[in-house]
Order: structure tokens, then sequence, then C-alpha cells
């Protein structure tokens, strides 16, 4: 497994225990760059006005859409590590 793998790993558990919640902003970074980093681009259609937060996690990955899959892992961690204070 490479560095930045387990790297990315070890942020995300870190990500679960963050002295403070973080804001909604960036909870969709955080998903945002998780599923670029383990999914790649977004695919099916933008959820209906009905299914607002579905439609923002959506809109949020669609903005990172193109990011090399190294490169969503680097800034995952480096957002978790902001995070940590």
């Amino acid at each position: 497994m490479s560095e930045l793998k387990t790297r990315f790993e070890a942020a995300v558990a870190a990500s679960k225990q963050l002295p403070e919640r973080p804001s909604n902003d960036e909870l969709l970074q955080l998903y945002a760059l998780y599923k670029q980093a383990s999914e790649g681009d977004v695919e099916g259609k933008r959820p209906g006005f009905t299914d607002m937060v579905g439609r923002a996690k959506y809109d949020a990955w669609a903005a990172v859409k193109g990011t090399a899959s190294d490169a969503a892992m680097t800034r995952y961690v480096e957002l978790v590590e902001s995070l940590k204070g």
C-alpha cells in the first residue's frame, strides 16, 4: 500500500474523532474529496429539489470532478489536518 493511501486511511479515521464538528461546508468538502478519491467522478442524475442534502452532496462532489485520485487524497488529508487544530 502506498504511503499516500495509508495517510488517507488514517485521515478518514481521524475525521471521525475531530475535537469539534466541522461546518456544513467543511463536511461537504470532506465528503466530495473522499468520494472523488475512492470512486472517481460523480455519475448519475442530480437529485431533485426535494432532496436538499443529496443535492448538496452531489453538487460538492461534482465541483471536484476531474480531480485525480491522488490529488483528492492529498487534499482530504490536508483538510483533516487543518480541522484537527
